[in-house]
């Protein structure tokens, strides 16, 4: 879906309905949810301190993904 430094975010098509995210990086993955409200799903192997960060730029790109989201799922 979209870069942002050294992080792809994306989803997959077949997948839970509610709306999130996936972050992926050379340290691992992490699984963002999107509603009611950002919200940490699952983190695999991205340090902690990085939590905060990710969860900023998915704010600041929020419209983008949900758009994306919408587009990609038809939902």
């Amino acid at each position: 879906m979209f870069r942002h430094g050294a992080y792809r975010f994306f989803f997959f098509s077949r997948e839970e309905e509610r709306m999130h995210v996936h972050v992926m990086c050379a340290e691992g993955e992490a699984k963002y949810w999107l509603e009611p409200a950002i919200e940490l799903a699952e983190n695999h192997g991205i340090a902690p301190r990085r939590m905060d960060e990710l969860a900023r730029i998915i704010e600041d790109h929020r419209d983008e993904i949900e758009n994306a989201w919408r587009r990609h799922l038809g939902r």
